[in-house]
C-alpha cells in the first residue's frame, strides 16, 4: 500500500498549501510506528515538487500518483507508482518512477550497475534499481500477469545535468530502465506522454491495488528450470515420501475446501531443505504459486544464492516468515515453511505498528497464507525463548482453524556421514534423550574427538581444509562481540593464547571476511568463529564446537548459566526455557558436520567428561593433507 494516494492534481493543491509532507509524515507514523527521517521528509518536499509540477506541464494532472507505495511482500517502497491510461492501446498503464536529489554520480570501476552517490557511497544504478522494481511488481501483482509490457521505469536525476553522471549512460537503457537529468526535462515530460494519457487513472490504480499477490507463471516457469535441474536437490527414500504426500495435499486442497497442514519433522541433515526446494521446484513446473519462507537471514540468504544462482529473479521466491502479517487469506497455493522451528510466537517487535501488534500466534498467519501451508522442522533446534516452531503448537493450531494435518517423520539420516548413531550419541550427552550419556562406539561412516585446546582444533580442522574439504568453527555464544571498524573484525574470543573474531556482523564483506549469511559457506569463513544464527540450517565436512561455560558438567548432570551467555535474546529467559535453548544450541552445533566433529570445553570437568565418554580408539584421525579419513 501507498502512504498517500491522489490525483496529481490533489498533490499539487496539497504542496501549495504545505500540506502534503505533514500528511506523509502522519501516515508514515501510522504505517511504521516512528517518524520519518528529516532527510525523507526533504526529498518529498522537493523531488515530489518537481514531480508534480513537471506531471501538470505534461497535460497529465488526473493521472493517479502512489506515493512511497510498498512493493508486496518487502519493505522496498517506490518513491513514486504513476497509474494511468496508455494514450496508444488504451489499457492501464504504470510507471515506476524513482526520484534522485544526486547532483554527481560516476560508475565504481569493473561494474557496470554499481555508483558512487556525491561520493556518500555505493549504490545500485539508478536505471537498474528502477527496472528490477518493474520486474518484482510483474512478478508479484496479478494485475500485471508476469509482464512488464504495460510497466515503464524511469529514474529521475533532476538535480544532476548530463555531465555531472557521464559515466551511468553506458547503463543500456530500456522502457523499464529510463534516465532523465534536469538537463533532459523535456525528454522526460514527452516519456511520461508516450506512457500515460491525460485521462483520470483512478481505475487503474484501483486494478493494481485490489489485485491479488501471487508469484507469476513467468517466474514459477523459470524456477522450475532453475531449481529443478539442480543434482543437489534429487530426493531419496523418506524424502520422496514426504515430498510426494505435501504434492497429493496440494492436490487434494484444490478440489476441496477443507484445507491441509502439512507437518514434516526429521533430524538434521534428513533432507528437509531438499524437500522444500524439491516441491517448490515441482509447484513452479506446474504453475501454481507457492514461496518458500524461513526465520533465519543467513539460511534465506544462501538458499537464494544457490537456487537463483543463475536466474536472480528466482530469488524473490524466498521470503521470511514476518512477511506474512497481513498476507491475504489463502493468497497463494502452497507455503513452505523451512527450518520451521524458528518460527516465533508472534511477528511483531517493538518496531511493528502498534495497528499490526494483534499478538496474533505467527504460525496461525503462516497456516493463514496458503491452501497448503508446509512446515518442515526439528524440534531440538529451538534455541531462543522466543521460537515457538514444534509439533504440539502447530497442530494446535491447525486443529484450532479448522485443518486437517498430515505428519511425515524422515527417519533416515544425511548429515554426520549418514549416522544416526552419532545424532543419537548427541542427543543422549545432552539429556535432550533419556538414558543419559554413553561412550562413543565408533563408526566407520563418522569421526569423533576431543581437542586437548582450541589450537590445536584449528590446525587439525585447516588439515582438512587445505585438501580440499570443508571446514568450520563455532561456539556458544559466550563472548562479546565488538562491531568491526572499517575493514577489521575484532578478536573477541579469547581462549588462553588463542583469539579468533565472531563472524562477521554485516551483510557485506569486512576485509577478507564474507557476510554474514554466507559464513558457513564462503571460504572465508574459516578465519571467524561461527555462533547459532549463521551455523544452524547449515553442514560442512569438518566441524569444531567450543563449548562454553553457559553449559558445564556438574555432579553427573548438566548445568546451564546464563549469568555467561552474552546473548541478550536469550539470557533473561526464565531458568528453565535458558536451560532448553542452550542445549538445543550445542546440538545444532555438534551436528553441523558430515565426516567428522572435534570438540572441546573450556570448562575443565566437562572437558574431562567429554574425553571419559570419547574412548582414544575412536578419535578423528590426527590427519595430515592428503591422509584423510574416508
Amino acid at each position: 500500500m501507498p502512504l498517500h494516494r491522489a490525483s496529481a492534481a490533489a498533490i499539487r493543491q496539497l504542496q501549495t498549501a504545505g500540506d502534503l509532507v505533514d500528511r506523509m509524515t502522519e501516515q508514515f507514523r501510522f504505517a511504521y510506528g516512528h517518524n520519518p527521517s528529516p532527510a525523507e521528509q526533504r526529498s518529498w518536499d522537493r523531488s515530489l515538487t518537481t514531480l508534480i509540477e513537471d506531471l501538470h506541464d505534461a497535460g497529465l494532472a488526473e493521472v493517479e500518483l502512489l506515493l512511497e507505495y510498498r512493493l508486496p511482500l518487502t519493505s522496498r517502497r517506490v518513491d513514486a507508482l504513476l497509474c494511468g491510461v496508455h494514450p496508444r492501446t488504451g489499457n492501464t498503464s504504470y510507471v515506476v518512477v524513482e526520484l534522485k536529489q544526486w547532483s554527481h554520480a560516476q560508475p565504481v570501476d569493473g561494474t557496470d550497475d554499481v555508483v558512487l552517490d556525491d561520493g556518500r557511497g555505493r549504490r545500485l544504478h539508478p536505471a537498474a534499481q528502477v527496472a528490477g522494481y518493474c520486474e518484482y511488481l510483474a512478478d508479484f501483482n496479478a494485475n500485471l500477469g508476469g509482464s512488464t509490457e504495460r510497466l515503464a521505469g524511469v529514474a529521475y536525476l533532476h538535480n544532476a545535468k548530463d555531465a555531472d553522471v557521464a559515466g551511468l549512460w553506458d547503463y543500456p537503457l530500456t522502457v523499464q530502465s529510463q534516465m532523465f537529468t534536469r538537463q533532459r526535462r523535456g525528454a522526460f515530460l514527452d516519456f511520461l506522454r508516450s506512457r500515460l494519457d491525460s485521462a483520470p487513472g483512478v481505475a487503474a490504480a484501483d486494478d493494481l491495488l485490489s489485485a491479488a499477490i501471487r508469484p507469476s507463471k513467468q517466474l514459477l516457469t523459470l524456477a522450475a528450470a532453475e531449481i529443478q535441474q539442480r543434482e543437489q536437490f534429487t530426493l531419496l527414500d523418506q524424502q520422496r515420501v514426504a515430498y510426494s504426500m505435501v504434492m497429493r495435499a496440494v492436490e487434494r486442497a484444490r478440489r476441496s475446501e477443507r484445507k491441509e497442514v502439512i507437518v514434516v519433522t526429521g533430524g538434521p541433515g534428513s533432507g528437509k531443505s531438499v524437500i522444500a526446494l524439491s516441491v517448490l521446484g515441482e509447484l513452479s513446473r506446474q504453475g501454481r504459486s507457492a514461496l518458500h519462507a524461513t526465520g533465519s537471514s543467513a539460511f534465506t540468504q544462501t538458499l537464494r544464492k544457490v537456487a537463483g544462482s543463475r536466474a536472480p529473479r528466482v530469488r524473490t521466491l524466498f521470503k521470511y516468515y514476518n512477511q506474512f502479517i497481513d498476507a491475504e487469506k489463502n493468497d497463494i497455493d502452497v507455503l513452505i515453511n523451512d527450518e520451521a522451528h524458528r518460527v516465533k510466537a508472534t511477528s511483531t517487535n517493538r518496531w511493528t505498528p502498534s495497528k499490526k501488534r494483534t499478538g496474533r500466534p505467527q504460525v496461525e498467519e503462516l497456516i493463514d497464507a496458503a491452501r497448503v501451508p508446509v512446515f518442515l522442522l526439528d524440534e531440538h533446534q529451538v534455541v531462543r525463548p522466543s521460537e515457538r516452531g514444534n509439533v504440539h503448537d502447530i497442530v494446535s493450531a491447525a486443529e484450532q482453524m479448522g485443518c486437517t494435518v498430515v505428519r511425515v517423520d524422515l527417519n533416515d539420516q544425511f548429515r554426520c556421514g549418514g549416522s544416526r548413531l552419532y545424532e543419537r550419541w548427541v542427543l543422549r550427552l545432552l539429556g535432550l534423550e533419556p538414558g543419559g550419556p554413553f561412550d562413543w562406539p565408533g563408526d566407520e561412516s563418522f569421526t569423533l574427538d576431543v581437542a586437548d585446546s582450541p589450537t590445536e582444533m584449528e590446525g587439525r580442522l585447516r588439515a582438512f581444509l587445505d585438501a580440499g574439504y570443508e571446514a568450520r568453527i563455532s561456539a556458544g555464544y559466550c563472548w562479546h562481540w565488538s562491531d568491526p571498524k572499517v575493514d577489521v573484525l575484532f578478536p573477541d574470543i579469547k581462549i588462553g593464547a588463542w583469539e579468533r573474531p565472531w563472524n562477521n556482523p554485516k551483510e557485506s564483506r569486512v576485509g577478507e571476511a564474507p557476510a554474514r549469511s554466507f559464513w558457513a559457506s564462503d571460504p572465508g569463513g574459516f578465519d571467524q568463529v561461527g555462533c547459532i544464527y549463521t551455523a544452524q540450517g547449515f553442514e560442512y565436512d569438518y566441524s569444531g564446537v567450543i563449548l562454553g561455560p553457559d553449559l558445564v558438567w556438574r555432579s553427573g548432570r548438566w548445568v546451564a548459566r546464563p549469568e555467561y551467555s552474552k546473548d541478550n535474546q536469550v539470557k533473561t529467559a526464565e531458568p528453565a526455557e535458558f536451560d532448553r535453548a542452550v542445549r538445543n544450541t550445542y546440538k545444532v552445533l555438534l551436528t553441523r558436520g558430515m565426516r567428522g566433529t572435534l570438540v572441546y570445553s573450556v570448562d575443565l570437568e566437562t572437558q574431562e567428561m567429554l574425553r571419559s565418554h570419547i574412548p582414544a580408539s575412536a578419535v578423528l584421525d590426527r590427519a595430515r593433507p592428503g591422509e584423510l579419513p574416508g
